[in-house]
């Protein structure tokens, strides 16, 4: 999420705050601690929502660390139906259609889902390759899942940091937990992550 651009004001120290509440919550995970995670997770969820809602408008991408925080934390379905009305006529974005695929998947809105990655799919690479999980996903085609969810792991891994000094698959970990919903997974594709 690129936060540089975005003009000074309460919704970008909204952001920023959000930003550091969820490299806490990685941390926490991959401390194994998954309590602390879990409420630190709904925290940044939550600082991403009013960050939104008063941010300047096409700023989408916070609703996909909403929802990213929201389904790591295991807590996504008022984040996704939040997501869902601030869509309403949203601009045909890949970032807009990540925030709708995502928020579709939660809802086990297979169409919607595909509908998003369409959008995704005019994005950069990183968008492809979601695009890629979220149609498998909604296909519920195993292999294509797990094969591009080894892509987006090997893209995080040669990365020194991630998110606020934080080295972790964090796309792969949500993928993870929506495929997990559907039976197509049962641990963490994430190296970096701990045993179960």
């Amino acid at each position: 999420m690129t936060v540089t651009r975005l003009p000074p004001g309460r919704h970008l120290d909204l952001l920023m705050a959000s930003l550091a509440v969820e490299a806490d919550a990685q941390r926490a995970l991959l401390a194994g601690d998954r309590v602390t995670a879990t409420t630190k997770f709904g925290e940044a969820a939550a600082g991403y929502r009013d960050s939104f809602s008063c941010a300047p408008p096409h700023s989408y991408g916070r609703l996909v660390g909403m929802l990213k925080a929201a389904v790591i934390g295991g807590n996504a379905g008022e984040a996704a139906a939040f997501a869902r009305t601030a869509l309403s006529g949203a601009a045909s974005t890949p970032t807009a259609g990540y925030a709708s695929a995502i928020a579709a998947l939660v809802g086990d809105d297979a169409d919607g889902a595909r509908r998003g990655a369409m959008l995704m799919r005019s994005g950069d690479e990183p968008f492809g390759r979601a695009a890629r999980a979220v149609c498998a996903i909604a296909d519920g085609d195993h292999a294509g899942y797990a094969e591009v969810c080894r892509e987006i792991v090997a893209d995080f891994a040669h990365r020194t940091v991630h998110l606020t000094g934080v080295a972790i698959a964090d796309t792969a970990v949500m993928f993870e937990a929506l495929a997990a919903e559907r039976g197509m997974a049962c641990r963490p594709l994430s190296p970096l992550m701990p045993p179960v």
